[in-house]
Parts: C-alpha cells; sequence; structure tokens
C-alpha cells in the first residue's frame, strides 16, 4: 500500500466509544485522475475497545487483526457488506 498512513491510539472518538478502527480518504477504486496533491489516507486501531470486549491476549491479538484487515479492504473499496459475506464481520 503506497500513501497510507497507519496510527494506533488507545481511544476512538467520544461519539463512537466502541469503534475498533476507521479508514479516512479515499478508496483505489474511487480516485481518477483529479487525485493528486492529496495527504496520505489514514487508518486509525484504537485499542481500548479491543481491550474491554476481549477477555485475553488471544482474543485481542485475533480482534486487531480483523480490524486491520477490515481498514485496509477499506482502502481497497471493499465494503462492509462484502467483508461480511468473506467471513470478515464483527
Amino acid at each position: 500500500m503506497d500513501h497510507v498512513a497507519v496510527f494506533v491510539e488507545d481511544e476512538p472518538p467520544a461519539e463512537d466509544p466502541e469503534l475498533l478502527g476507521l479508514y479516512e480518504g479515499t478508496p483505489l477504486m474511487e480516485r481518477g485522475e483529479w487525485y493528486a496533491d492529496v495527504l496520505p489516507d489514514r487508518i486509525t486501531i484504537y485499542v481500548g475497545p479491543a481491550l474491554r470486549r476481549c477477555q485475553d491476549r488471544d482474543e485481542v491479538v485475533h480482534e486487531v487483526a480483523t480490524t486491520v484487515v477490515q481498514e485496509v479492504a477499506h482502502h481497497f473499496g471493499i465494503d462492509d457488506e462484502r467483508l461480511h459475506a468473506l467471513g470478515w464481520g464483527s
């Protein structure tokens, strides 16, 4: 992946306290000739919700890995419906 910044933060925005991850940007499949001189896309993984949701380290690792796959998929233009169909729903 080019032109993507990945961040890990403790907590998501207050308006969505259980958010595990967030993709911000323009998916690759939606980019056209106009796409130039823009800031990198941004993927943020939020640790707090995963720690609260999971019972042990293995569950946290699985939850974070699933979240990373989902957010990377959004970068490539794959929506939540398709992710769920592929077995990557949470």
